[in-house]
């Protein structure tokens, strides 16, 4: 990624239009926190049932850097983020994490440009190893500061290290559409399809005579609107629908989830950032048997609510305090879900 990055860079400066017109800026932000987290294994119990005591403490690291380069009709985005957590007792649950997007667009017209996007997600450590790889092209039209569209077409690939049978590789296509209101208000609304591709067969519904099965296939849809706020607080509503229709026996799920974010300065120049989520799952089959439960990040997959109070105590360093409950029950077999994550952290800026 590092070289793919230092490559654009120098193509662009040599098409750009000239160091005159060019203009580069980043940054870049690293955080480090203690935490309990009462739910270190991210056990699922049943709901008449208690476990035992699965709480740990956890250092955490994070790195995040982030550049663009505008020249006079192209323009390079790009973004990295890294780190990883390590349990006191529930090594087990180690992980690092790597996170890289890259993105170069070129303006055809006034109101008309195209580009080319790509990101990766690399995840190393516990039951949740994997690896995950987008590229697509796009064009995106823009009449004035106020609208503008963009549709997209990719491709998707994804490696799952415990179970090569979860490995797809898919096909996306996908538009977004951002309308400013107001100079406050703004509103979104976003969908993408894709088709996945699995190397195993499909599996048969346990009621159904056996017969030779066709190769797993997936068709995915998601749909999102949102809301955003941008005043004395920064506020964003959002919905989003996800649906996945699946020729394998328990492996075809819908979600509706509903979240927001919430920004606000306080006194002493404290700021706090809060975020909630509510989500209903419902499973055609009445059974779900995919992985994907425990590889989404938590804050996807459960309800939700968290806080953060962040205050600066010198020009590079901040100073916060955060909190963090995950829930959710899956009815159908009594099993339910709590982690509660709380702790201090110090980020440093240059």
């Amino acid at each position: 990624m590092k070289r793919l990055l230092v490559a654009l860079l120098v193509w662009l400066g040599m098409h750009g239009g000239g160091a005159g017109a060019a203009d580069m800026d980043g940054r870049l932000r690293v955080t480090g926190r203690l935490l309990r987290d009462g739910n270190a294994p991210r056990d699922f119990t049943l709901s008449t049932g208690g476990r035992g005591d699965t709480s740990d403490w956890v250092l955490g690291l994070l790195a995040s850097a982030e550049g663009r380069y505008t020249a006079e009709r192209w323009q390079l985005v790009g973004r990295y983020d890294g780190g990883g957590r390590a349990y006191l007792d529930f090594s087990q649950e180690n992980t690092w994490v790597q996170a890289a997007a890259v993105e170069g667009s070129h303006a055809l017209g006034a109101s008309l440009g195209a580009g080319l996007e790509g990101r990766v997600k690399d995840r190393r450590g516990g039951a949740r190893a994997y690896s995950d790889l987008a590229g697509s092209a796009f064009v995106e039209y823009a009449p004035d500061a106020r609208l503008a569209l963009r549709l997209r077409l990719g491709a998707h690939r994804f490696f799952f290290r415990p179970d090569a049978t979860v490995n797809f590789g898919a096909l996306e296509a996908g538009a977004l559409l951002r309308y400013r209101l107001a100079r406050r208000h703004a509103l979104s609304v976003s969908g993408e399809y894709g088709t996945r591709r699995y190397p195993g067969a499909a599996r048969l519904a346990p009621d159904v005579p056996p017969r030779p099965m066709p190769r797993r296939s997936d068709g995915a849809l998601l749909a999102q609107a949102g809301y955003t706020y941008k005043g004395p607080l920064a506020l964003t509503l959002a919905y989003t629908y996800l649906e996945t229709r699946s020729n394998s026996f328990g492996e075809s799920m819908q979600r509706h989830r509903l979240g927001a974010t919430v920004g606000v300065h306080l006194p002493w120049r404290m700021m706090l950032l809060g975020q909630g989520a509510l989500g209903l799952n419902l499973y055609p089959d009445r059974i779900y048997l995919s992985p994907e439960i425990i590889l989404l990040d938590d804050d996807e997959a459960q309800n939700m609510l968290s806080a953060r109070l962040v205050r600066p105590v010198s020009e590079h360093l901040d100073v916060e305090l955060s909190y963090a409950a995950y829930g959710t029950r899956l009815p159908q077999n009594g099993l339910s879900y709590f982690r509660q994550v709380g702790g201090l952290g110090l980020t440093w800026r240059p």
